[in-house]
């Protein structure tokens, strides 16, 4: 079932959507406290490029960005009131959600429908199969949401989790503890794990990597979260917020300099050449059938309800959880505001 997005716009009155920019030079700025879900890398950069270009500002909002450190780390921040609204992966909010009832955090828009997770080896570790994981090492900080959600791919591909021994780290040391051979694989963002190990000279030939999505397990991806009563007491900040967002990665994926030129801004030894590669990268999991068909938030209820069904399965969790009470689509801006480019730049 699609979700008819002019009903439900229609029938939240209390979200009363602005026409776009409509905020510049209209008073007081509203400050937003706004953290991501990893470093500053090339998939971070249109958010970042939305700063540089006043595009929350005419928005009417006035956004500090920092970056992130997972994302099991960033909706514990932002449930706890000390960031406003966050991006991370959408699972370890589900299973927030699920474990602790007081936690009240909800997505009204998830930016990436296809999921990223994976698990990432070298050739020379003769890991060619799931099930070649058992008896193995793999590297990841405890907030990362591909080692969170492991249980997951074990379940779909038959692996013995208890086989797995997990090494933690911080996240600056996963790729180069898995290039050193100090683990035999490590789990993560596809994206964010094959470039940053190309930075370490590890030949892209020789890597390895295991999709959760390839072995059939049926998970959403990056989204914003934000507290249900911040939310609904602050409408339009947070369809400002995704309208500025959109307009960044539209942009982004016609013009990929213009993020690229806001990172390098902020750490001059970044490799703009491999940055934006990865960042041009990162759009296959944005560029869905059904976004570059219906737009932006050409999501279902159906597809969500799936992604909370797959959590609990994986953790054994009896809680349930519907849908509508974690997809709140109704703060998305007007469809018109929400299509995807064609073309690329």
């Amino acid at each position: 079932m699609r979700i008819d997005r002019r009903a439900l716009l229609g029938a939240a009155a209390l979200v009363p959507l602005a026409a776009p920019y409509a905020a510049k030079g209209q008073g007081a700025l509203t400050n937003v406290r706004f953290i991501l879900d990893w470093a500053f890398l090339g998939p971070q950069a249109p958010f970042l490029m939305a700063l540089d270009r006043g595009y929350y500002r005419e928005e009417g909002l006035n956004v500090t960005v920092d970056r992130g450190f997972g994302s099991g780390d960033t909706p514990i921040k932002v449930a706890s009131g000390a960031y406003d609204i966050g991006i991370a992966d959408l699972s370890p909010t589900i299973r927030m959600r699920l474990t602790q009832p007081n936690v009240d955090l909800v997505t009204p828009f998830v930016i990436q429908q296809g999921s990223q997770l994976t698990i990432i080896s070298l050739r020379r570790a003769n890991i060619r199969t799931p099930k070649d994981l058992e008896g193995k090492r793999i590297v990841a900080p405890e907030t990362d949401a591909g080692r969170q959600l492991f249980p997951a791919f074990a379940r779909a591909t038959g692996i013995d989790a208890s086989r797995i021994s997990w090494v933690t780290v911080t996240p600056q040391l996963r790729e180069s503890m898995l290039a050193r051979g100090d683990a035999e694989a490590m789990a993560g963002f596809e994206t964010s794990g094959l470039f940053s190990l190309r930075t370490l000279n590890v030949n892209p030939a020789d890597i390895v990597s295991m999709r959760y999505a390839a072995a059939g397990v049926p998970l959403l991806s990056t989204a914003l979260l934000v507290r249900r009563p911040y939310a609904e007491a602050n409408p339009r900040v947070v369809t400002g917020m995704i309208r500025a967002i959109v307009r960044a990665h539209n942009e982004s994926w016609t013009n990929p300099d213009l993020p690229i030129a806001s990172l390098t801004r902020r750490d001059p030894t970044t490799n703009p050449a491999l940055e934006r590669e990865r960042m041009v990268a990162n759009f296959e999991f944005i560029r869905t059938p059904d976004v570059l068909q219906g737009g932006w938030g050409n999501l279902s209820m159906a597809r969500v309800q799936g992604a909370i069904d797959t959590v609990r399965t994986s953790f054994d969790i009896a809680t349930p959880l519907a849908a509508a009470d974690l997809y709140l689509p109704q703060f998305l801006p007007p469809a018109e505001q929400l299509r995807f480019p064609s073309a690329a730049g």
